[in-house]
């Protein structure tokens, strides 16, 4: 089965969508087949994205990017360091 990659977002709509329906009567499972994923990724979802509004979904992204770029920095930095280090103990 091939694996769809929602933002957060349009995981935000899904989750909202599928309360509406099982709001109006339907299963969870009905509501999931409904909208197209699988009733773990909608449990999965509720429990990271449940309490978030879609603003709050595009922030989180913008700081999960964030948070990636400043680690590569980190870790760049950290080789640079590590070099230098082997150099001057070789110099002395």
């Amino acid at each position: 089965m091939k694996r769809a990659k929602h933002s957060p977002e349009q995981i935000i709509r899904l989750l909202r969508d599928a309360e509406r329906l099982v709001g109006e009567g339907r299963t969870v499972p009905e509501a999931c087949r409904e909208l197209g994923f699988s009733q773990q990724s909608y449990y999965r979802w509720r429990t990271r994205f449940g309490q978030m509004n879609e603003q709050e979904a595009r922030r989180l992204k913008d700081l999960e990017r964030e948070n990636r770029q400043l680690k590569a920095i980190v870790a760049e930095k950290e080789l640079e360091i590590r070099g230098l280090q082997e150099i001057a103990k070789e110099k002395w």
